[in-house]
């Protein structure tokens, strides 16, 4: 009993701080590729309380509910967009024996999470009342569609090479020629993965020049934060699944007692990749956006996983 209390007492405290680490990290990160000054004031030394000013912010301002809108979906699709990648995180390993629930089928257990997340924004946009964020909603429902598939095509192809579902299982069956062996298919789901969480440059809908700010136009205060909180847990998951699946996970010089410094460090780098492609790329249009993926990054997944069908029968 007290191993469960510690264990989910670590995933709360795990989904309260990263998020958290992220979203500074991207106010900073930002301010510097692109010269703002705003953000490095707050709290002097480096802006260090940048993201504090902005928590109490969202705390100050009212929270409303259009007359038009389903006041219960809409009161209830923060709360739907961010507890999946609670759950997600809880089984994804940081070391051997440090996670908050080891499943045998953990791959398709966070899959299958992540992609409930998306049903929030869904939720958000019908419910808003709004033609603007129903015009959001569904091109989250379209970009959805297009991208889990070789969002989880990508990940079939390292269980298929690991002979696993388990994340602690593929980490322990990893190899670093791996990073070649399986490079396609980590490309294939960075990309989705990124266009899944509707980071930039797949933000469609939430195309704030174009539909004002899609599913989220008529949130405020507390609920709006939730939202982005939602966004910044997200790119903790999808760093960490990328991390264990591709990168190694714990995998690194020294003994397995430091692995967690190792997933930690390789989880960081992913994240700062993620806000730099932000930074660095622009939004697609929605045309470009489903050329790339079902001309681009399906063929391309569905190729890996026949290779590495391939490659299992012939090497193993």
């Amino acid at each position: 009993m007290l191993e469960f209390v510690l264990r989910v007492v670590g995933v709360l405290a795990a989904f309260l701080v990263a998020p958290l680490l992220v979203g500074q990290a991207e106010h900073k990160v930002m301010a510097h590729m692109q010269s703002r000054l705003g953000p490095m004031y707050a709290g002097a030394f480096h802006g260090w309380a940048q993201l504090v000013a902005d928590g109490v912010k969202f705390v100050q301002k009212e929270s409303v509910t259009p007359a038009a809108a389903d006041k219960r979906v809409f009161e209830w699709a923060p709360v739907v967009a961010i507890l999946p990648y609670m759950a997600a995180l809880a089984a994804i390993p940081l070391a051997p024996g440090i996670v908050g629930a080891d499943l045998d089928a953990g791959l398709f257990y966070v899959l299958a999470v992540m992609s409930v997340g998306v049903l929030g924004s869904l939720m958000a946009g019908w419910a808003s009342g709004n033609k603007y964020s129903l015009l959001g909603g569904l091109r989250v429902a379209a970009q959805l569609m297009s991208y889990e598939l070789p969002f989880v095509l990508s990940a079939a192809s390292v269980a298929v090479a690991a002979g696993t579902l388990s994340l602690s299982g593929i980490v322990d069956q990893w190899n670093p020629w791996w990073l070649l062996w399986q490079l396609p298919g980590l490309v294939v789901f960075f990309v989705a993965g990124l266009a899944e969480l509707q980071r930039p440059p797949f933000d469609m809908p939430v195309a704030d020049s174009e539909v004002i700010f899609g599913p989220y136009t008529e949130y405020t205060g507390l609920r709006f934060a939730l939202f982005l909180l939602a966004e910044y847990a997200g790119i903790v998951v999808l760093a960490g699944l990328t991390t264990v699946l591709f990168l190694g996970g714990w995998s690194g010089p020294g003994p397995d007692s430091i692995g967690w410094i190792w997933t930690l460090l390789k989880v960081a780098v992913v994240s700062l990749v993620v806000i730099w492609v932000r930074v660095a790329f622009p939004r697609l249009r929605a045309d470009q956006l489903q050329k790339l993926a079902w001309q681009g990054l399906v063929p391309v997944a569905l190729l890996q996983l026949a290779l590495t069908g391939i490659g299992v029968v012939v090497f193993y």
